[in-house]
């Protein structure tokens, strides 16, 4: 073996390390895997012939094959299909893993084999998987970063949709979510006669009612449409009976929450029977909500933020006021990622100052609580170490009746102007992690306080010396197109660091045309000259656009997710079209596409089809009578 298929090998072990996967190097342990290796000779010698790993993953048996060299991926035959003759298997990653799983397939018990096909190193390389099962035929799936999608936790899903082309579980969750909210706003329609910023005040009113069931306070079937108590009252005092139940204080803050809710024991024809339900609008949309939504948010263990979907939702059926007020929700898969980016830790506080429905902070929660078993911890993580900020009265309101919903006890949120708080007064909730999608589109150089990038300063000065800040603005942001821009850039790096950028996927805020990007900065700490950022462009995801679904994940997201960390924390490096590595300015365009180099060598095969494609012009044009062009001037001397 030569040393560069040894450090193939051995980076490709790193990889099945890192996703949890223990496959068997030149053999197996499995009696009937181990026995079946015996014949399986490339060159149908009848002699032992061994991959480089091999195993089992729950019922899948996995198969990899390896060569240093990229030129040696994968053999075609003239028909354009992948070869099956003995020098392809022996000299190329793919045809040999095809050769090992139909070998295996054919004298084993297994029926569902993915072999893969791998070569080159850490940073150039081609992950190629095949699935093939009894009937020996061969699916050329694509390529992947990492095996995170072939581990336990996830092989299933990944055979469901790339293998059967099946929706999964998550896929049909979020399929339900959408049409579970699209019923809801046409009834709130019907029969609410609501205004856009009411809808999604009544469903988190709601649902804090019915959180007053559990002890007896609430009960659906108390909704009888009585015209002196009405189901409106009912609703109302159940909500203020769970605010004070969650510690909700100070009393001005209870006050100003349940001044949100007051509309619903106020409005006429919420609490009049309607002839064609035969009760109350409220007394509807409290059946649905319990059915539909409250059980998952109380008894499903997910970041995933309900209420903010649905309002989402709202605004997207009614063409609600959010994107005219630059209000963009952040999708689940962000709020996660960010968390990622992170690395939170159980003893990190978390500072969303522009928290909208709170997914940030229910995503961060989340993250904190599964990395610590200590009760005491996980009380400080609920009652002291989420904090928010939110300017909108209805969105504060909502915001904090999901946290309350997830089991903050004690939301430590404020409704107020973000950009009028004492960065130095902030500084002392002591947060060591910053998280923020700002409000978008509202700067102008008449108002630069408003750009998005103005929103990151003031971040960056609220948190703590050395924390992670992280923020997803539009691209444009990352420019500094105006002199007020500029200003702004500049200054950050007069008092804090920038990490690294990562550019987005175009669809991530679907339906709204922004073109956002995710940057990573240290508070507190002046930028220095020679410091090396990364750059990183992950427009392709893992997710695409899905008719009347809207934004969803594909089979590969996961996988694409993991080579995005690992780059990110120097787990492995990256080719420069993914990731560049560079010192920076102020006055840069911080995006990746404006470092961007192609470092790629061209090949042999590059090489010889560039100069056939010249040779083949030169031809043409010497037919048509066109040779001069290929011919030097005439030299002369006066143009010396």
């Amino acid at each position: 073996m030569s040393n560069k298929e040894a450090k193939t090998n051995l980076w490709v072990y790193d990889l099945l390390k890192q996703a949890d996967i223990f496959l068997e190097p030149q053999g197996s342990s499995i009696k009937e895997i181990q026995s079946a290796l015996k014949t399986a000779s490339k060159r149908k010698t009848g002699k032992i012939g061994y991959p480089e790993y091999i195993g089992v993953v729950k019922d899948y048996l996995l198969v990899i094959e390896n060569k240093a060299d990229l030129s040696r991926h994968m053999k075609l035959d003239d028909n354009g299909n992948i070869s099956e003759s003995a020098n392809a298997a022996v000299n190329y990653a793919v045809n040999g893993a095809i050769f090992y799983g139909k070998h295996l397939v054919r004298h084993t018990s297994y029926r569902k084999i993915i072999a893969f096909g791998i070569s080159g190193n850490e940073k150039k390389h081609k992950i190629t998987p095949i699935y093939l099962d009894e009937t020996e035929y061969c699916r050329q799936l694509p390529e992947i970063e990492s095996f995170i999608t072939f581990n336990e936790d996830n092989i299933d899903e990944y055979y469901i949709r790339q293998v059967l082309k099946e929706h999964t579980k998550f896929e049909k969750e979020t399929a339900d979510i959408l049409k579970d909210a699209s019923v809801l706003h046409e009834d709130l329609r019907n029969y609410g006669n609501l205004l856009e910023t009411e809808k999604p005040l009544i469903v988190s009113g709601i649902l804090l009612a019915l959180r007053e069931s559990e002890h007896r306070n609430f009960s659906i079937d108390d909704l009888t449409g009585d015209a002196i108590l009405t189901d409106g009252q009912k609703i109302y005092d159940a909500i203020q009976t769970n605010l004070q139940r969650a510690n909700v204080s100070p009393a001005i803050k209870k006050d100003k929450i349940l001044s949100q809710f007051a509309f619903i024991k106020d409005t006429v024809k919420l609490n009049e029977p309607d002839p064609k339900l035969k009760k109350t609008p409220l007394k509807h949309f409290a059946e649905y909500l319990n059915q539909t939504i409250y059980r998952s948010i109380r008894y499903i263990s997910s970041a995933e933020d309900y209420i903010g979907r649905f309002y989402g939702e709202f605004m997207s059926y009614s063409g609600g006021d959010g994107q005219s007020l630059g209000i963009i929700l952040t999708p689940k898969h962000i709020t996660q990622l960010f968390c990622d980016l992170a690395d939170l830790q159980p003893e990190d506080i978390v500072f969303d100052p522009c928290c909208g429905t709170a997914g940030f902070l229910i995503a961060a929660m989340h993250n904190m609580l599964k990395k610590t078993n200590q009760a005491t911890q996980k009380k400080n993580i609920r009652q002291k170490q989420l904090h928010g900020i939110e300017i909108r009265p209805n969105m504060f309101t909502i915001a904090t009746t999901n946290m309350i919903l997830r089991g903050d006890g004690k939301s430590n949120l404020m409704n107020d102007d973000f950009l009028k708080q004492n960065p130095s007064q902030l500084q002392l909730l002591q947060p060591t992690v910053g998280m923020m999608n700002p409000p978008y589109s509202q700067g102008s150089k008449q108002n630069p306080d408003l750009y998005e990038m103005s929103f990151a300063e003031h971040l960056l000065d609220s948190l703590v010396v050395g924390a992670t800040c992280i923020v997803i603005l539009p691209q444009s942001s990352m420019m500094g197109k105006t002199k007020e821009e500029q200003a702004i850039k500049q200054n950050i790096f007069r008092h804090h660091t920038l990490e690294g950028v990562i550019t987005l996927n175009k669809d991530t805020f679907y339906g709204v045309g922004v073109m956002p990007c995710i940057a990573v900065f240290t508070a507190g700490e002046a930028h220095p000259s020679d410091k090396i950022c990364k750059f990183i462009n992950y427009e392709n995801d893992g997710y695409t656009v899905a008719p009347h679904t809207g934004l969803i994940k594909t089979e590969s997201a996961k996988d694409k997710k993991q080579h995005l960390l690992d780059v990110w924390f120097d787990r492995i490096d990256a080719e420069t079209k993914f990731c560049v590595k560079t010192t920076v300015s102020d006055k840069d365009e911080w995006l990746h596409s404006f470092y961007y180099f192609n470092d790629e060598i061209p090949s042999e095969e590059d090489f010889i089809k560039t100069i056939s494609d010249y040779l083949t012009f030169e031809f043409s044009m010497v037919i048509q009578g066109r040779e001069s062009i290929f011919q030097e001037a005439p030299h002369d001397p006066s143009k010396e």
